[in-house]
Parts: C-alpha cells; structure tokens; sequence
C-alpha cells in the first residue's frame, strides 16, 4: 500500500533551554539570579534568589560536575524555591536562594576558587548568605570570608549534617507517633536510603533510640561503617523500596518517589532528608491513597538551614536546637490537618509556606 506524503511541511515550534527555564523561573515565582565566570580559577558560578521578602534569601553552595550549564540552572532554581520553603515554614527570618557552582574537572586552587566565589557573593550587597551544601565544606566557607561577611557554616559553626538529622529524627518521631501511636522508637524498623553525612547521622541518633536499622548505599565504605557502629543491616539501593519496614528515609538524591517506587513500598512512614523526594508533588496523593503517612522533605530537613540562620542572626547554636525540636509540633499540625481535611500533607505545607511568603 503506498503512503501519501504530506504536500505541506508541518511546522513545528521549538523551546529553546533558556525559553524553558525563563519559564520554569516565572513558574516558581523568582526573583532573580545571577551568573559569575572566572577565567583563571574555571569558577562557573549561578546564584539564584527565589524571595527576599522574609529577610536576605540563605542557602548552601552546591559545587557539582553538571554535564550543561542549563542543568546547573534548573538545579539553582528548583533547590531555591525549595529553600524559600524552608525558611517559611520553620518562620525563619530568610528568604531562599541556592548557588551552584559547576564543578570543573580539575580545581587547580581551591583557595583562589572560593575567594573569588566570595567576590560573587559580596557583589549581591548581603541579599544572599551562602552556606555549605553538597560538594563543598566549612573549610571552603572560611575561604569565602576573607571576601564576604555574607556566610555562614565556617569551620567555627561546625558541619550542618547532625543539625539536619536531628531534624529528621524529630520529624520521624512525630510521625511514629501520629501513624503508630508510640512515644519511643525501640524496635522501630528503619530503611535508611544513603549513608553520607546526613545518613550516617541519622542512623547514630536512631540507632542510640533503640530503632533496628536496614541501609543502602552505592559507598561501600560508608555503608559497611554503618553495619559495624550501628548494627545496620545492609541491602543493594535496588532493593530498598521493597523492604518491609515502619519506616522509609530517603536520604540520598531527590525525585526518588514516583508511581513506581511508591507502589512497591511496604511501610507505613515515609520521612528522610533527601530535598525534593516526591518526582511531583501530587505523588504526595499517591501515598496518601496507600496510607502511608509522608512528612514533608522542605520541613523535616530543615534543620541544617535552621543552624546557618542561628549562627548568623544570633551566633548561638543554641537557639538552633530550640528552632529544630519544634519541627515535632509543626508536622504534628500538618498531619491532624492532613487527615481532618483530607489533603495530601506535602500540598498543606506548601500552601502554609507559600502563605507565608505573601
């Protein structure tokens, strides 16, 4: 049979990245952000400021080998929102902002790198404060402060990651409490999704609780730490979403939870440390319709953002432990909320922050 082809020529519109992103910023409502290239340290630095309206925007400095630049970008983006988030809920006086740095295959100085960071970072006249995150350290944050007093997370403060924990803990707690009515963790079964720095920190303090542990993570080394301190059983990253557990903590990379991992899930919790752990959020539905109770990952790892803003608003880490208990009592709100009008808890706590960010 002979296939007429078509005598017009179909015109197709195209979207370039930068189309893309422009409109993924105007989606997110930002403010602005700001790009840096340095030719003689190979800095390729995005500074990304989603609010200011609650205070200068706060947020850690990512330094990742992006594969494109437009990656890097939607990263920033994303991660900021996300921060404006945080700040909201947990009533910081911060609005949010995320820098991405994409990290060059070899860094010749790293002192020279991150001093000129820091002239990126001063240039923005305090509407941003930078802190760590992944790929960087307290270490490079006392480099960036011989430029900038905007920053937080020096080698003074100490690592953010027992901070986020411990946040998590909390927020593990109140779910235990709200979905199984108990007041401790002993016996309580828990897949640890990642063994980094939070990870590893998570499990210790669960660990000292009495909760029984089941780990994943593709660092060998990190892992087989975590059998020998904490008694951890261990599976392959694979198997994780098919163990039967109380609780789910994904504390690894984001856009984990999607229609197919949710459906394999056998637990009854799910709350770690990861940042943006449903792929969308009317996933948060898709747990919800399987009764399992999701506590909302801007709220529940916000405890390293509750320590930068500690150490500097009021240069006490104090302050920082008092902010981080009350994420019990903010997620115990949202789930009685969550169950009394029906509506998954990752849609109520955005709506709350984004409330508050009017």
């Amino acid at each position: 049979m002979d296939v007429q082809k078509p005598t017009k020529k179909i015109k197709r519109r195209r979207h370039d990245s930068s189309d893309i992103l422009f409109r993924y910023a105007h989606l997110l409502g930002f403010g602005e952000f700001h790009v840096k290239f340095d030719k003689e340290t190979d800095l390729k630095a995005i500074i990304a400021i989603h609010n200011t309206k609650r205070g200068p925007a706060l947020g850690g400095c990512r330094m990742v080998p992006y594969k494109a630049t437009a990656r890097a970008l939607e990263d920033a983006l994303r991660l900021a929102f996300m921060m404006s988030l945080k700040a909201a809920i947990t009533n910081l006086p911060h609005g949010g902002a995320k820098a991405v740095l994409i990290k060059p295959a070899i860094i010749s100085n790293r002192e020279a790198y991150f001093e000129r960071f820091g002239d990126f970072v001063n240039e923005l006249n305090g509407r941003y404060i930078t802190a760590v995150d992944s790929g960087t350290e307290p270490a490079d944050m006392d480099i960036v402060s011989r430029q900038t007093s905007y920053v937080t997370c020096t080698t003074q403060g100490g690592d953010p990651a027992p901070y986020t924990a411990l946040g998590v803990r909390r927020g593990i707690e109140a779910a235990v409490k709200f979905k199984l009515g108990r007041d401790d963790l002993e016996g309580v079964r828990v897949a640890i999704q990642g063994a980094g720095h939070v990870g590893y920190e998570l499990a210790k303090g669960l660990h000292q609780l009495g909760a029984k542990l089941t780990m994943c993570d593709i660092n060998d080394i990190a892992l087989e730490r975590c059998a020998q301190e904490f008694g951890a059983e261990l599976c392959s990253p694979e198997e994780i979403y098919d163990l039967k557990a109380d609780v789910f903590a994904p504390c690894a990379l984001g856009s984990t939870l999607n229609l197919n991992t949710i459906k394999r899930l056998k637990v009854k919790i799910v709350a770690g440390s990861a940042n943006n752990q449903l792929a969308h959020i009317q996933f948060g539905l898709a747990m919800q319709e399987r009764g399992i109770l999701y506590a909302p990952d801007f709220l529940i790892n916000a405890g390293g953002l509750i320590q930068a803003s500690a150490l500097y608003v009021h240069g006490d880490i104090q302050k920082a432990h008092e902010q981080i208990n009350n994420i019990y009592e903010t997620l115990m709100e949202i789930f009685e909320r969550s169950k009394k009008e029906k509506i998954p808890t990752a849609d109520i706590a955005e709506t709350i922050a984004l409330e508050r960010l009017k």
